[in-house]
């Protein structure tokens, strides 16, 4: 039979450490010895030999039942000693064997193991470890020394998150459970194993201990809370302790263990979780502990302060994941405020519903509770007719029951009817104030230079519930953040106010005048085009989307003296992009009533009578710029004769640029462009891919463009011959400008990736 048949049920805590709160930093032998033989000295400290926890392991097992007196005797006598090898399992209550037979035929339970010390004298068995049990003794031998102290340390670990489980488990007096807790602490820091679970373990015995015991005193939160702190410096904390944290931040917001305690562990958070989708409660954690911050006397002082700290003194933060992981939780916040009324959404009965009749109105909960307010006085009929006209007809579209299955979404009903133009959504007192924090968060980290280009991404596609776009507060608070990247000459920022495709309400639809949340009469709006028409969006796309949609709000701006929408006017008339009369000689007309706007529209005129007069004389077929000039000489060049008959043009090895590409398209005959080793770039490629269709022959040769121009032109169909030699071009454009293209013959690619 097995020496160990029975079990001693009984917990021995006389080898366990004593608390030592407050000495975490110090590496201490920790494992008193017992019974005659003495171990040697183990460093278990930071600066000793670290060890990986062991599962399981192979090992010589020697068992020996015996009088406690003879101890000695038996232990140096080989004569006495039979050895079975086992492959062992450290399981979480007890050891087993994977062959149950001979010494181990019972797994030896952690409860029965009075003792545990290494053997280190002469004559003794070579790297042992002793295991004292009720009336015998379990020998363990290892391979080499290593091993030996491997085993050892790993099943006095276990042995002690044994005991600590199970004391910790029924507890009976909270000063006892928290002297318990900081010697398990304790006990972790200065344990030799190097091991995720070494931090985790206890963490997960204090969670599981909190969760069974909700009714705690506060201070008996803050004592635990502290005592565990040291295990927080390295490790995110499991859900429910999570949960723990959240509830005393919500109870106790101005405790100083919330800036003490919480401060590095959010912090860890922020810079070091990768996915709050696995782990919300580390989300719900950070978005407590920022709400704690901002119940602090200085208010939003010190959440600003605490972001600051998060970005760090320098211009460009270190931590990548601290911009994606802060507006992750301010985005689930602001959420959190409005999902009683996104709640009644859901269960309201959308239009498609209602118009097939597939549930009765009484059968569903109340629909959205939205107040409507006073609207406000309209806008001149001239100026919005066209708009109201377009408006008009969508909302006959949607009405109609045979149009289709869309229903629209709030922003289509908002911008449907001219007399309604303003919802108010009433928020509790909390919310209210958890959306004033989180959206001056949001503020605060558009003021950072190196964080808005990925935060303007971040925010495109618009990631707000529609109630919050309906939310006058809320689109006043987040209005400063669109002004900011309205304000950001990157294009990678600005570029993100426009929609991610047709047919989706970007952040330029909804600012404008007419879209949900304009406040103002254009200001913003016109700031938004007036950065959009500067970088690359000078085109006829941009042109017609502004023509279809927003000519009122253009015209009104125009008539008001902004020369940002008079030099949009001028160039929807010079680009024929307005097609019906009437609302032409109504855009002349705006022009005309200010001084800017009449100047701009002579200016105009000029240059349509001379490209009129250039295209009735004629001029030479080719012509040759000599080398060095510049985008001015070649302006004075073309304004000084007739060039409506010039097919070639030649501009290589001249010091030209981009801007050129405006008097370019002022050729409407050329067929033949050569641009070689000039500086020549991909916004002057996108302008004329617009204009120049009937351009049969470009060489690019050795000039500053990339993808992002070569890309446009795929819409000129005519080129037969494109010289890309020694250019940024990267196989995958090249790839799709020969699908595009169907009469390009011609192609120079040496010295590029596609080569």
């Amino acid at each position: 039979g097995s020496l160990f048949g029975q079990e001693n049920g009984g917990l021995f805590p006389c080898e366990e450490n004593k608390p030592l709160l407050g000495e975490m930093s110090e590496g201490n032998n920790n494992t008193k010895t017992a019974g005659p033989c003495k171990r040697s000295v183990h460093h278990c400290g930071g600066g000793g030999m670290r060890y990986k926890l062991l599962h399981e392991g192979d090992i010589q097992v020697c068992a020996l039942k015996h009088p406690r007196t003879f101890l000695s005797k038996i232990l140096t006598s080989k004569f006495l000693r039979r050895w079975e090898p086992h492959h062992l399992s450290l399981l979480d209550g007890s050891l087993t064997s994977a062959t149950p037979t001979g010494y181990m035929e019972t797994p030896l339970s952690y409860s029965t193991i009075e003792d545990l010390q290494l053997l280190s004298w002469d004559n003794a068995p070579k790297y042992c470890v002793q295991l004292s049990v009720p009336g015998g003794t379990v020998l363990l031998q290892a391979a080499n020394s290593y091993l030996r102290d491997q085993w050892f340390h790993s099943l006095q670990w276990k042995k002690k998150i044994y005991k600590y489980r199970k004391v910790l488990n029924n507890p009976s007096r909270w000063d006892v459970v928290l002297k318990e807790i900081r010697a398990l602490v304790d006990m972790a820091l200065s344990s030799p194993l190097q091991d995720d679970s070494i931090h985790q373990a206890p963490l997960h015995i204090i969670s599981t201990l909190l969760a069974e015991n909700s009714s705690l005193s506060p201070q008996d939160h803050e004592n635990i809370i502290v005592a565990i702190a040291p295990l927080l410096e390295n490790n995110h904390p499991p859900p429910d302790l999570c949960e723990f944290f959240c509830k005393h931040c919500r109870e106790r917001p101005r405790s100083m263990v919330v800036i003490e305690v919480f401060t590095p562990v959010v912090q860890r958070i922020l810079k070091h979780n990768m996915d709050f989708g696995k782990c919300p409660r580390l989300r719900l954690f950070t978005q407590e502990y920022i709400l704690a911050l901002n119940e602090l006397n200085a208010g939003m002082e010190v959440v600003k302060k605490f972001v600051h700290s998060m970005h760090g003194p320098t211009g460009q933060c270190p931590h990548p994941r601290v911009l994606p992981n802060l507006v992750a939780v301010c985005l689930a916040a602001i959420y959190s405020c409005y999902e009683e009324f996104i709640n009644s959404r859901d269960n309201s009965p959308s239009l498609k519903e209602i118009r097939n009749g597939c549930q009765q109105l009484n059968d569903r909960k109340p629909p959205l509770p939205l107040r409507l307010l006073r609207p406000e006085p309209p806008t001149p009929e001239i100026l919005v007719e066209l708009e109201r006209n377009n408006n008009s007809a969508n909302a006959k579209r949607n009405a109609d029951p045979s149009g289709g299955n869309g229903e629209p979404n709030l922003i289509d009903c908002l911008l449907v009817s001219p007399a309604v133009n303003t919802l108010s959504i009433q928020l509790p007192a909390q919310a209210d104030r958890v959306l004033g924090c989180f959206a001056l968060i949001l503020k605060m980290l558009s003021d950072y230079d190196d964080w808005r280009p990925a935060l303007a991404s971040l925010l495109q596609p618009i990631p707000f519930p529609k109630e919050a776009l309906a939310h006058a507060k809320f689109t006043k608070e987040l209005k400063y953040v669109i002004q900011r990247f309205a304000e950001d000459p990157r294009q990678e920022v600005h570029s993100c106010l426009l929609s991610v495709r047709s047919g989706k309400d970007g952040w330029f639809q909804l600012y404008s005048p007419g879209g949900v949340a304009c406040d103002d009469d254009g200001e913003l709006f016109a700031s938004m085009v007036h950065i959009l028409m500067g970088s690359c969006y000078k085109t006829k796309k941009f042109l017609l989307s502004l023509a279809e949609n927003k000519l009122g709000p253009c015209m009104l701006l125009a008539l008001r003296g902004n020369q940002t929408m008079v030099e949009i006017l001028c160039l929807m008339l010079e680009y024929n992009i307005i097609e019906n009369k009437d609302t032409q000689l109504q855009i002349i007309s705006t022009l005309e009533s200010t001084q800017v706007g009449r100047r701009m529209y002579e200016q105009l005129c000029d240059r349509q009578r001379e490209l009129k007069e250039l295209q009735r004389k004629g001029g030479p077929t080719r012509l040759t710029l000599p080398s060095k000039s510049t985008d001015a000489d070649l302006a004075r060049l073309l304004s000084s004769g007739s060039f409506g008959n010039l097919e070639n043009l030649s501009l290589a090895f001249t010091n030209v640029t981009s801007a050129c590409a405006e008097q370019l398209i002022k050729l409407p005959s050329l067929k033949q462009l050569n641009l070689w080793s000039t500086q020549f770039g991909d916004a002057g490629l996108r302008l004329l891919s617009e204009h120049l269709a009937c351009l049969q022959v470009l060489n690019l040769c050795e000039t500053p463009v990339t993808d992002a121009g070569l890309l446009a032109l795929s819409s000129m169909k005519s080129l037969c011959s494109l010289n890309m030699n020694s250019t940024k071009l990267t196989a995958d454009t090249y790839e799709d400008l020969k699908a595009k293209l169907p009469n390009l013959k011609e192609v120079d690619v040496r010295y590029t990736e596609a080569w």
